[in-house]
């Protein structure tokens, strides 16, 4: 029997807290309260040391976050948090595949995370390569037609909404288009968002200024 037809006939239930439950609103308030310490430069060093990880030994992250693969994008130091405290789906363009989305289940079902977030940024380059298929239709190598499936929906409705601010218009629409996916597609996801256990919420970090604005 496989491990999905053994699923189906025993259905399984999430274990306990890993940590004292935090509420998403305290999730939230956390990571933003993190984001002022970064901008305002005011955060302490923390211990990412293998011996400080070691101690810390409980997997209890505080928040999921969905982002992207840029290397000037590190979530742990935008919203200073420790070791531990955040789980990283990155992807070039903060998009929702099945991996991504088994990813951020797998927090909800077996981590009880409370806190979903969907994190673009400002001059996102994988956003900007879309934004030029679709006016230049190009074609790229390889397989980044892929990438460019997943974000040309977003770049199409900014061009119809917002085409004078495209870029900035595609990668809000972006974010809010894998928090809508995130919030419908997931009976996992569903399931804990209608009991109130998690929260799903989207977000742009200004990589010239450092601050990260939640979109509505």
């Amino acid at each position: 029997m496989t491990s999905r037809e053994s699923g189906a006939a025993q259905r399984w239930q999430p274990g306990g807290d890993q940590r004292a439950q935090m509420t998403p609103d305290e999730a939230l308030a956390l990571l933003m309260e993190g984001n002022r310490r970064y901008r305002d430069e005011t955060f302490a060093p923390r211990d990412y040391s293998a011996a400080g990880i070691a101690r810390d030994g409980e997997h209890a992250p505080i928040a999921a976050i969905l982002g992207c693969g840029d290397a000037r994008v590190g979530a742990e130091l935008i919203f200073d948090r420790g070791p531990g405290d955040l789980f990283m789906v990155r992807v070039a363009g903060n998009f929702l595949s099945d991996y991504g989305l088994a990813s951020m289940e797998y927090c909800v079902a077996f981590l009880n995370v409370p806190l979903l977030m969907v994190l673009g940024h400002t001059h996102c380059g994988a956003v900007t390569s879309a934004v030029r298929v679709v006016q230049e239709k190009i074609d790229l190598p390889g397989r980044l037609f892929v990438l460019i499936d997943a974000i040309e929906p977003s770049v199409l409705h900014a061009q119809m909404t917002e085409p004078d601010d495209l870029l900035r218009a595609a990668t809000e629409e972006n974010v809010r288009r894998q928090v809508r996916r995130l919030r419908t597609i997931s009976p996992v996801i569903n399931e804990a968002r209608e009991a109130g256990r998690v929260a799903i919420v989207g977000a742009i970090y200004d990589l010239e200024t450092g601050s990260v604005s939640l979109l509505d």
